[in-house]
């Protein structure tokens, strides 16, 4: 990634379209192959690299059949609060204390991959809906000095807005906003015959796309029902709403509709830690929902902000960890290079 950054970047439609096929591999509940999420800024990413994309969702899809699945209106669009009384409470707790001054949220990742060699990077969200990136504080600085920005992609929006939405109140319908920020392939509210119409469109594309790249397409699948079906609504609820939480944490009102959220997803294991001597909790997500693997992710107990994520594959040895540091900033101070 670090050399294709001069490769002109893809449409924000060619970003959906990639991410929404690779989010299907990824969460087919057959699958073995479970990638680590976020180990680039989408914004950053070339056209080469939305290709890799598209390859890397359509061998996942060759060895498990996956398609893009939808589901009938009703069909959990509204899931029972599993675990409103620490993470509500908490969301209310954040909520309260507000946003810090400022007018950008700037998170700093240090990720682990297997080789344990650690790899630094910046991501500067603004209050006006641009991004920053840069691999170490000089290019950072320099980007944000040069006004270097990306406009946040349509999928950026939408996960935001859904997120401010519970925060506010309406969690039902921003669970639905939420899980369809990347499309609607899961039918979510629509009636059965659209949910079947959706859900052929979405192979269609899934089987023309897979054509291009010279990948064999497999046969069409029934479209999962019951069980199979809530779990891949739980998993784009939970990818998503981490997606805004890792973009813009330092956003009050962003962190708490997250953690409301999250309380909405059955099953979810919440539990007390501490980390550097600092009150934690940790969240982790039911491993049904990602294809028998685990993801851990560890928030501050007293104001939310993203700790570190412990991703553990289905796959025996395949374990990933990144730490996080959030926190408000003013653009002309990191462009003074004040981080």
């Amino acid at each position: 990634m670090k050399n294709l950054r001069d490769v002109p970047s893809p449409s924000p439609e060619a970003y959906d379209r990639a991410r929404t096929a690779l989010q299907t591999a990824m969460a087919e509940p057959a699958a073995t192959v479970v990638r680590p999420k976020r180990w680039f800024s989408w914004p950053k990413v070339s056209v080469a690299a939305v290709g890799a994309a598209a390859v890397a969702a359509a061998v996942v899809m060759a060895t498990s059949g996956g398609s893009v699945p939808a589901g009938p209106a009703g069909s959990a669009d509204a899931a029972p609060q599993a675990v409103e009384a620490p993470l509500v409470k908490l969301a209310s707790a954040v909520q309260a204390a507000g946003t810090q001054p400022g007018d950008a949220s700037l998170i700093i990742n240090t990720k682990f991959g297997l080789d344990n060699k650690p790899d630094l990077n910046y991501t500067l969200y603004t209050d006006k809906g641009q991004q920053f990136t840069g691999d170490s504080t000089k290019t950072l600085v320099d980007a944000v000095a040069k006004g270097d920005a990306q406009p946040a992609t349509p999928y950026d929006g939408k996960v935001m807005a859904a997120a401010r939405l519970a925060a506010n109140g309406d969690v039902d319908k921003a669970r639905i906003a939420m899980i369809t920020a990347s499309g609607n392939a899961l039918g979510l509210g629509l009636s059965p015959a659209e949910a079947d119409k959706a859900w052929a469109a979405a192979q269609a594309e899934t089987a023309e796309m897979l054509r291009k790249i010279g990948k064999p397409v497999p046969a069409p699948k029934p479209r999962p029902t019951g069980k199979d079906l809530e779990n891949l609504i739980n998993n784009h609820l939970w990818s998503n709403a981490e997606h805004a939480l890792f973009a813009n944490a330092a956003d009050a009102e962003v962190r708490a509709g997250v953690l409301k959220l999250y309380a909405t997803i059955p099953d979810m294991i919440v539990g007390k830690t501490s980390v550097d001597g600092q009150a934690a909790l940790t969240l982790t997500a039911p491993p049904a929902i990602l294809g028998g693997s685990t993801d851990v992710l560890i928030i501050n107990a007293d104001n939310g902000l993203p700790i570190r994520e412990e991703i553990t594959s289905a796959e025996p040895s395949k374990h990933y960890v990144v730490n996080y540091k959030s926190s408000r900033v003013t653009l002309a101070d990191v462009a003074a290079g004040k981080i």
